[in-house]
């Protein structure tokens, strides 16, 4: 017997519903998503289940199913925050489900991506969400297995399978909106990739475009410095370039956190203050963004909303309770100001 939950085996069903005070049906409802719970219920015997550390019997569910119990998640590149604060939310969701998570990094290949897709080529494998950077729609429409997909992110591969995303043009044409209505009259965007652009690139670029192009202002390919990746070394070396223009920028919208992040080391280097001389905003709210100095202004998606309806659309398709067309799944976002930003008082 152990001193925190007073169990000596692992704990069981009966043992989660005896500390949460419901039947032992209820619990199986929580874990295995079947059958609709009251949302403080749910939370009780969510409580209970972390409390004693219950977790699924893998074996018996898969002879009871067919299914494991077990999904893979993929995003392009681990390394940045919002993919790892989005895996978080995956799991937690998935866990709530009683469904554990299999985590790999594609680094964008699309090899890597359509193994992933495919289902690693493993039977046990359930389902997959992927964030797909390099692969194609007639690429993954030739994935080998048949297995549960929902994609997320910016690139649409038409109707192949559930995608949850946001609008990407929406977010970066009210954050650029943002910075003109705080007087900035000459505004930089900082995330275009030369030769060849993601999806990212471009839906943020149009949405940059669309603001300035519906406030008079012209688009200056002079202030479209082009980035490789979109880390903080990629963000510091745009923003030394524009420095360098004759006519310098009094905004940047960069397209995503940490290239903003890098561009504020580079103002900062050069003696110059963010907002007073340079305003700058980004992309994602990851929890950096709220920590540095000064805060920085961002567009964020709810992640853990993505994070709900991505695993929801995934079981559903796992368990047969959905068959139908593909959905496109399209979620808010909120454009947060903070210091970066905030020229008027």
């Amino acid at each position: 017997m152990t001193e925190e939950t007073g169990w000596s085996t692992a704990p069981r069903l009966k043992d989660v519903a005896e500390l949460a005070r419901v039947s032992v049906k209820t619990v199986s409802n929580v874990v295995n998503g079947t059958v609709p719970v009251a949302e403080q219920t749910r939370q009780r015997v969510q409580q209970a289940i972390d409390a004693l550390g219950y977790r699924p019997n893998a074996t018996a569910r898969r002879l009871r199913t067919g299914r494991s119990g077990v999904i893979a998640l993929a995003f392009p590149e681990l390394p940045s925050p919002y993919f790892a604060e989005l895996s978080v939310e995956v799991i937690a969701a998935a866990r709530r489900k009683g469904i554990t998570v299999l985590m790999d990094d594609t680094g964008g290949d699309p090899a890597a991506e359509l193994r992933i897709a495919s289902g690693l080529g493993d039977p046990t494998i359930d389902g997959v969400i992927l964030s797909p950077l390099g692969l194609d729609r007639l690429t993954l429409l030739s994935r080998a297995r048949d297995i549960p997909l929902v994609l997320l992110g910016e690139a649409d591969l038409g109707p192949v399978a559930d995608r949850v995303h946001i609008d990407n043009v929406s977010g970066a044409r009210e954050v650029t909106r943002h910075l003109i209505d705080e007087g900035c009259r000459r505004i930089a965007a900082i995330g275009w990739q030369d030769p060849a652009p993601r999806a990212t690139a471009e839906q943020r670029l149009a949405g940059y475009r669309e603001a300035l192009e519906s406030a008079g202002m012209a688009v200056e390919e002079a202030l479209l410095p082009p980035v490789r990746t979109y880390f903080r070394p990629d963000g510091a070396a745009a923003m030394r370039r524009l420095l360098k223009l004759p006519n310098r920028p009094d905004a940047v919208f960069c397209f995503n956190d940490l290239l903003a992040l890098g561009a504020l080391r580079a103002v900062h280097e050069a003696g110059l203050r963010v907002p007073e001389d340079i305003a700058i905003v980004g992309f994602d709210d990851v929890e950096e963004a709220e920590y540095a100095i000064p805060s920085l202004t961002t567009v964020a998606p709810d992640k853990r909303q993505i994070a709900e309806l991505s695993v929801r659309c995934l079981v559903e398709r796992i368990e047969g309770r959905f068959s139908g067309p593909s959905r496109q799944i399209t979620l808010g976002h909120r454009v947060v100001v903070r210091e970066s930003s905030r020229r008027s008082r």
